[in-house]
């Protein structure tokens, strides 16, 4: 087996772990993965909690890739040459709905992926968040800001369980010379993002389609920077495969900024909605400003966005309201 070393080209032949592969971004991981070349195998694992095997259904005819169910909290025994370790669930819902299982994905997730790599000697990227900021004091975040997160509060099962995952993989790169990788991700979106997630593209998008309210939380002029998923892959392939990159961390993410109040304008006038405003109280902790400083990223990685934002939720509608279409058909069959 071929392993991977700062002091070696880069291998072409590899077998390559994905964490979280059947969930929203580990499926585009996998299949970009798979699309850059037959050197490539791809072993997806996922215990199933917040991702669906429909994510990755039309990557299974492929012979190089291979799906396992498995949680990452209970140790892993394979041989692999690379490790994403994308497992935990990213959305507030999911996340919050059992905060004791979310930390110890996070924090046991990360002892189980790093004890793997350090057997294998595989490098591997951990993809932690910008909750490790917290509700910021500081606008554009770069990533020497250590945050400002509340450790007790209902959102800090994700923020502190990520922030000790990045703790352990840099704890790993010192004391045993481990090549680590961690980003931090901003605000993601595009297909395959789950209908019920809660997060605010896919609530806006769905609300709109079924001409429902468009749900505000706070007065709407909190702001978020949204990334396209294609974007962020890139990113992180990139960063992966750069052999002087470092144990990071680096944000990953879109540093164009917008209110959230614009954000639902957009999405009604794209959908042609006659959805109304509806206004809700903001959840405790929710930060009222997200933007990445992606200078190291362009300058380590020549990386940045490309994909305009309406393009991007252009292919997310799409993509929506075909899956409601086939979720109504199912739903009339089913009378």
């Amino acid at each position: 087996m071929t392993h991977i070393s700062t002091n070696s080209p880069y291998p072409e032949n590899r077998r390559i772990l994905v964490t979280g592969a059947a969930g929203f971004l580990g499926s585009h991981l996998c299949e970009r993965l798979l699309a850059d070349g037959n050197g490539i195998d791809v072993l997806g694992v996922d215990n199933l909690y917040s991702g669906t095997k429909y994510n990755i259904a039309h990557l299974e005819a492929d012979p190089r890739f291979e799906f396992m169910r498995h949680d990452v909290t209970f140790p892993l025994h394979v041989e692999v040459d690379e490790i994403y370790n994308l497992a935990c669930p990213a959305s507030p819902i999911h996340y919050q709905f059992d905060p004791v299982q979310t930390v110890k994905t996070s924090v046991h997730g990360a002892i189980n992926m790093l004890g793997l790599a350090k057997r294998t000697r595989s490098r591997i990227l951990q993809a932690s968040t910008s909750e490790v900021y917290g509700d910021p004091s500081i606008s554009p975040q770069q990533e020497a800001y250590w945050g400002n997160v509340n450790p007790i509060g209902p959102r800090a099962c994700y923020d502190e369980g990520k922030r000790c995952a990045e703790t352990l993989f840099f704890d790993y790169h010192r004391q045993h010379g481990l090549d680590t990788r961690v980003i931090r991700i901003f605000n993601t979106y595009g297909p395959r993002m789950h209908p019920n997630d809660g997060r605010v593209v896919s609530n806006f998008v769905i609300q709109a389609l079924r001409g429902e309210p468009i749900s505000i939380y706070g007065d709407g002029s909190q702001t978020r920077s949204f990334c396209y998923v294609d974007d962020l892959i890139d990113g992180m392939v990139a960063y992966m495969r750069h052999e002087a990159g470092g144990p990071g961390p680096i944000n990953l993410g879109n540093p164009a900024e917008i209110t959230i109040l614009e954000l639902a304008s957009t999405i009604i006038e794209m959908t042609g909605s006659r959805s109304e405003l509806e206004f809700h109280p903001l959840p405790q902790d929710d930060p009222l400003q997200r933007r990445p400083d992606i200078t190291k990223a362009r300058e380590t990685l020549n990386w940045e966005p490309k994909v305009p934002l309406v393009t991007g939720l252009t292919r997310t509608i799409d993509y929506f309201d075909q899956l409601l279409s086939r979720m109504d058909h199912v739903a009339v069959a089913a009378e």
